[in-house]
């Protein structure tokens, strides 16, 4: 079996991050989404993998490489447009050949991985196998119609009224029967060539499509709040490790990260946090669920349940909580009193707020 990571969208609702990083690149427990894609696949054996990038390609591919770190092959194919997830599927085609594929979002998060999912498929071997999931509002995904025996009736992109609440979580696993299906599908209204037309023309003409609930920590990381949450989530599983400085005047209170070359100094870590190689935090309060990126700067600041990304600092903020900081961003005290919440701030930003 080999896999499809699909990367090429433009992120709009994760903007004004994705004006100048990729969606997936997009850190949560300071490791981009994609690697932790990447990894849920490894997991499942398989060592071939297409990533389907489109104007971001040079950014993934710097930090992706050829995939031999994280054990995996890897092929980047462009997408000049964003046409769709079946379209994704033509144009890797010559990858794919014959071979059975597992189609994954590449901003999808699914801690838990699909390993039980993917032995299911490769016992029954159904003509395709999709991962849905429980939504309180299946309005925004495409839903799958399940009978009980779990086989799938109908598939539906986004329906104004769902008969069903299990949303396709975008991860699919695929025989080679979905390449003659896309070839009889045409564009959707939105112009685009829909994965679940591929499949529903599948199930008219009789072809099994099952469907497998997953029942874990599922996360479209497509805005902030879902990063934020995703990133509190992974964080809940860190476990400590100090290999950088930590002064005789800190404290390090629960499971903590101090990378490489970060140093903490007169300042009270409460964790599960991490403080990225290179990051300096000084006369600081770091409350839970913080992760702190690389060659990052914080000093008389308190944070917390947040996010700074690579380079990013804040100077003299007292009170920031649920913030999500860019790169090479900076957040100063404007030294004027008032209390402060919440900051969204983009790459290289330089924002003054009240002291």
């Amino acid at each position: 079996m080999k896999a499809l990571v699909l990367s090429g969208g433009s992120g709009t609702r994760l903007r004004p991050f994705t004006y100048s990083m990729p969606k997936q690149l997009m850190p949560i427990a300071n490791r981009p989404v994609l690697e932790h894609v990447l990894e849920n696949i490894r997991e499942l054996g398989v060592s071939e993998v297409g990533i389907v990038v489109g104007d971001r390609a040079t950014e993934i591919a710097a930090v992706l490489g050829d995939g031999s770190r994280f054990g995996l092959e890897l092929t980047y194919i462009r997408q000049e447009k964003p046409l769709g997830l079946a379209h994704c599927v033509t144009i890797a085609r010559d990858f794919l050949g014959e071979d059975d594929f597992v189609m994954y979002l590449g901003d999808n998060m699914l801690p838990d991985g699909v390993q039980e999912i993917a032995r299911e498929f490769a016992a029954r071997r159904p003509t395709a196998q999709v991962v849905v999931r429980r939504v309180a509002d299946p309005r925004a995904f495409g839903v799958a119609e399940v009978a009980p025996d779990g086989r799938v009736t109908r598939l539906v992109e986004k329906p104004e009224r769902p008969n069903s609440d299990l949303a396709l979580t975008g991860v699919y696993f695929l025989t080679p029967l979905i390449h003659q299906a896309i070839d009889r599908i045409t564009p959707s209204a939105r112009g685009e060539l829909e994965i679940t037309d591929a499949l529903q023309w599948l199930i008219s003409y009789g072809a099994t499509v099952l469907a497998r609930e997953y029942t874990g920590y599922w996360k479209d990381t497509g805005c902030v709040e879902d990063v934020l949450d995703c990133n509190r989530e992974l964080l809940g599983d860190l476990k400590g490790s100090v290999t950088g400085l930590v002064d005789a005047e800190s404290e390090l209170v629960g499971p903590v990260v101090v990378e490489a070359g970060a140093r903490v100094v007169r300042s009270r870590i409460v964790g599960p946090a991490i403080v990225g190689a290179g990051s300096h935090v000084v006369d600081s309060q770091v409350g839970p669920y913080t992760s702190i990126g690389r060659d990052c700067r914080l000093l008389d600041a308190a944070l917390e349940g947040s996010i700074m990304l690579d380079g990013a600092s804040v100077s003299r903020v007292p009170a920031l909580r649920g913030s999500l900081i860019g790169r090479a961003a900076a957040v100063t005290s404007a030294d004027v009193g008032s209390a402060h919440g919440r900051l969204v701030v983009g790459d290289h930003t330089h924002v003054e707020v009240a002291a």
